[in-house]
């Protein structure tokens, strides 16, 4: 996909919507500043109703520039790559990489975990690349087995070893 260019009448219509829509947050920032009231903003000193215009537009410059971000990101969480933004927006992939460096969510790695040694026993905790979550499977001390529920992915790794600890504590070994 190559970047939208819009016709002249487009870009005409465009302009005058937004500055329609600027000219009331012109008006309270001009009011703010002065004092007075939002009807009698265009009676003020020229130059400073142009500043109050123009620290409305910068205004709007952040809004879009956060409003970007979010669409770049929900792009990215549906499957968009770095060089289709960029092809977009009219910039290389490097420049889009680095207008939204985290767009495009990183690859997980096939398997992320750790084993946790309690009570004579051990468990394995892993993380499941395409949700983040986490599961335990392990063995008790007393040789029992046990594993999360099926189907249950922890939010965390602490809750998942919190849970394996738990079962390990239960089957930790007796001294006779």
């Amino acid at each position: 996909m190559t970047s939208i260019e819009i016709t002249p009448e487009e870009r005409a219509e465009l302009g005058k919507a937004l500055t329609d829509a600027l000219n009331p947050l012109a008006a309270a920032i001009r009011s703010r500043q002065s004092g007075l009231s939002t009807a009698r903003m265009w009676e003020a000193d020229p130059v400073d109703v142009t500043l109050s215009v123009l620290a409305a537009w910068k205004v709007v410059d952040t809004e879009v520039r956060q409003l970007t971000a979010i669409a770049a990101a929900t792009a990215g969480s549906y499957g968009a790559n770095y060089e289709q933004m960029g092809a977009v927006w009219g910039i290389t992939r490097q420049g889009a990489r680095k207008k939204w460096p985290d767009a495009v969510p990183r690859p997980a790695a096939a398997k992320t975990g750790a084993v946790l040694e309690l009570f004579g026993g051990t468990a394995e905790l892993v993380q499941d690349p395409s949700s983040g979550g986490w599961a335990w499977a392990g063995e008790g001390a007393d040789a029992t087995r046990g594993a999360a529920e099926d189907g249950t992915w922890y939010a965390t790794k602490e809750e998942a070893a919190a849970h394996a600890g738990a079962f390990l504590r239960e089957h930790a070994a007796t001294l006779s």
